[in-house]
């Protein structure tokens, strides 16, 4: 693969786990209210979209009021579980060293809340490896919007054609593409290789050191 300066990464699934927290989060509210009849793979396979959109396709629920009041407890709710239930792949650490020492900039681009992350990523990176993070609470439109990759190009001084956007689902890849940028998918997650090969990319990859 070539070598890009700039390199920016979805979160969830891409670079770390988060799914035994977020299933927890996800099922204390939802059966708080009476919705049942998911299976933890039910709420993976949401993992990616907005807290929003996950509620309404788990429970069947439209009506925005109560869809907002959802979010608003599963946020509290990962306020006590998210850290303490995820962890970064094994491979996530070192190899953000190594991009680094080559001069790269790295970014992250979620639609977790960013303050979630740098919650997370203190406790795991040394200082200095992520140079930015464009959290949920910093765009107006979620992905596959590249809002948030346009704000990540404009605040490290970036351009399109030298960053890599890498990601572990097809609103990733549609984020990529949306954004002009160079897409590479990772198995991390649920989404399968044929599933991410669908969309233009650089490569599929089994996990992060083929960026290497």
């Amino acid at each position: 693969m070539k070598t890009y300066r700039t390199y920016l990464f979805d979160f969830d699934y891409t670079l770390a786990d988060s799914s035994k927290g977020i299933v927890m989060c996800y099922r204390i509210v939802l059966e708080r209210h009476g919705h049942t009849g998911f299976s933890d793979g039910d709420i993976k396979r949401t993992i990616g979209k907005t807290l929003v959109e996950s509620f309404s396709i788990l429970s069947g629920v439209t009506d925005a009021g109560i869809l907002e009041t959802y979010r608003k407890e599963y946020v509290k709710e990962a306020d006590k579980y998210m850290t303490a239930n995820t962890r970064l792949f094994p491979e996530t650490a070192e190899v953000l060293a190594k991009l680094k020492a080559q001069g790269a900039k790295i970014g992250i681009i979620s639609t977790k809340y960013r303050y979630r992350i740098m919650e997370l990523l203190s406790h795991a990176l040394p200082e200095g490896t992520i140079d930015l993070i464009v959290g949920g609470e910093d765009v107006q439109t979620p992905k596959p919007s590249p809002e948030g990759v346009f704000i990540a190009l404009e605040k490290l001084q970036a351009e399109k054609t030298s960053t890599l956007y890498i990601g572990d689902s097809t609103v990733d890849a549609e984020t990529a593409r949306a954004a002009g940028t160079d897409f590479a998918g990772v198995l991390h997650g649920t989404t399968t290789r044929e599933e991410l090969a669908a969309y233009p990319h650089v490569d599929v990859m089994k996990d992060l050191t083929k960026l290497l």
